[in-house]
């Protein structure tokens, strides 16, 4: 996915915009599905370089207990939220989904933007698992 530093919406923020404004486009689902998302990494690597590591994801549990897991469309949108995370993961949306387990956390794309989506564990594999 080719982020645009210039404003522009990438693919997947334009797809993310549609879904936001018209609901589920099957169109737009299918594109965001396909797109690489960062997921931010907040603990520093313990496995030796070279090593295969396993994917973590980073769970944040807002007051009211609501568990969730952001992930971003782009570098930027990743740094507003969480400036002091340096490192991500980037990983396509559509695999995250069809592993997403079903009484997991929810999924909250591009969060604290125009753009921000919100699923239930069963809207990510409902949605974006078969788009």
């Amino acid at each position: 996915m080719t982020y645009h530093p210039n404003g522009q919406r990438s693919a997947a923020q334009q797809a993310l915009h549609t879904v936001v404004e018209n609901g589920p486009d099957q169109e737009a689902l299918h594109t965001l599905a396909e797109s690489r998302v960062l997921l931010p990494d907040p603990e520093p690597a313990e496995e030796p370089p070279g090593q295969a590591q396993a994917l973590s994801l980073p769970v944040v549990e807002q007051g009211d207990g609501t568990r969730l897991v952001p992930v971003f469309t782009s570098p930027d949108r990743l740094e507003q939220v969480f400036p002091e995370i340096e490192r991500y993961n980037a990983v396509e949306l559509g695999d995250l989904a069809r592993g997403w387990p079903a009484d997991g956390p929810s999924l909250v794309v591009d969060a604290g933007t125009p753009e921000e989506m919100a699923l239930t564990a069963e809207g990510v594999r409902e949605l974006l698992g078969k788009a």
